[in-house]
């Protein structure tokens, strides 16, 4: 098979969501396929695409940069299979395609768009479908809400949980935190902390997490800070002014964004993860505190609940009180903490890039049959 996957979403300097997991699948497929042959397009930053692969010396994968943006038919031939890692308006081309799909959130949270994106991604949804061979959902809530909102695409679509590299996120030990407490206390911060991971808009729920931690300190439950660790998005222009009137100010540390060895960091030093999204379609932070052992505070809605198994402590996201006793449970209760850690660093099995890969290959191969 010849396989194209479009690989824009990591072709720049910083990069989450689509881009992380397609970074992983590529990475990982790079190592277990050396039959086929795979093209990896890009219309910018092809020196992103060759740094995950210099000194590999897999003479089956290219980079192929579309700089004067004549579209992937023209620039890539003979394909068999093109991969929209994420929705697009799919292009005209005599291949099979296989789209991932990893959230329906302008369906199911639509205040968190505005009405051009809204727009922008029910005509990608409905130029996808029936192109798909095959659609890959990020979790099983995502393929339910895309059956609710799209009943027809029937047994086209599929879910495949998406994985976190462990050779990233992983427990350090004791000499290692050590030196990780090093790192934070050269960026400001020492003593305990509790953290948040996410980009900053109000799908994301920081300002419950806020309301939440400042209860703590007012009931004097905590002292520490709360690191925020992301960046600014959609509607954040109201999270300074809601810290200074709950009077935090001097007691929310804004990381920004920050790359994975430092995330890994923070993972493994805080007292407790809080990820109270109110949706979530892959809630990647959730896998990777998993990963560092960092026992994790996450919702009762979309895939949250899904993902966390029975390792996290799961809360009602609109419920201030709930994720500020959760939090406190944590804090107080060391055997509560250690039994949370232990239960994150099973649960993380289940969560490998390489099952993800293995199951996309099996999709690939799946679809290449239609054809045949």
């Amino acid at each position: 098979m010849h396989i194209a996957i479009n690989c824009r979403s990591f072709c720049r300097g910083q990069f989450t969501g689509i881009g992380r997991y397609t970074s992983s699948l590529v990475e990982t497929l790079s190592r277990i396929d050396h039959t086929n042959r795979y093209s990896l397009y890009t219309t910018r930053h092809p020196g992103q695409i060759r740094r995950h692969f210099s000194g590999n010396g897999f003479h089956n994968f290219s980079t192929k940069f579309d700089f004067l943006k004549m579209g992937i038919a023209r620039t890539v031939k003979s394909i068999d299979i093109y991969h929209a890692p994420g929705p697009e308006i799919i292009p005209d081309i005599p291949a099979k395609v296989v789209v991932t799909i990893h959230d329906l959130i302008y369906k199911t949270y639509a205040q968190a768009h505005t009405a051009k994106t809204i727009s922008l991604s029910e005509q990608q949804l409905c130029s996808l479908i029936p192109r798909a061979g095959k659609i890959i959902c990020s979790s099983r809530n995502t393929l339910e809400d895309l059956r609710k909102y799209f009943p027809g695409v029937g047994d086209k679509a599929c879910y495949i949980h998406q994985g976190v590299d462990t050779n990233i996120f992983y427990p350090l030990d004791d000499v290692k935190r050590q030196v990780a407490r090093q790192v934070l206390r050269r960026r400001g911060l020492e003593g305990p902390f509790l953290l948040f991971v996410g980009t900053i808009e109000p799908r994301k729920n920081l300002r419950g997490l806020l309301e939440a931690y400042a209860f703590l300190r007012r009931q004097k439950l905590f002292n520490g800070k709360l690191v925020v660790v992301g960046m600014m998005g959609w509607k954040s222009d109201g999270i300074t002014a809601q810290i200074h009137q709950l009077r935090i100010h001097k007691d929310v540390f804004f990381a920004g964004f920050v790359h994975n060895t430092d995330l890994r960091v923070f993972y493994n030093l805080t007292e407790a993860f809080i990820f109270p999204s109110l949706y979530e379609g892959f809630g990647y932070p959730i896998v990777e505190a998993f990963g560092c052992g960092a026992p994790v505070i996450t919702s009762n809605v979309s895939s949250c609940p899904e993902l966390a198994g029975n390792a996290a402590l799961i809360v009602n996201p609109y419920n201030i009180q709930e994720i500020a006793q959760a939090i406190a449970k944590i804090i107080h209760d060391p055997s509560l903490r250690e039994s949370l850690r232990q239960k994150a660093l099973h649960r993380v099995q289940d969560f490998d890039n390489l099952k993800t890969a293995q199951k996309t290959l099996a999709v690939y191969k799946e679809v290449y049959k239609q054809s045949l």
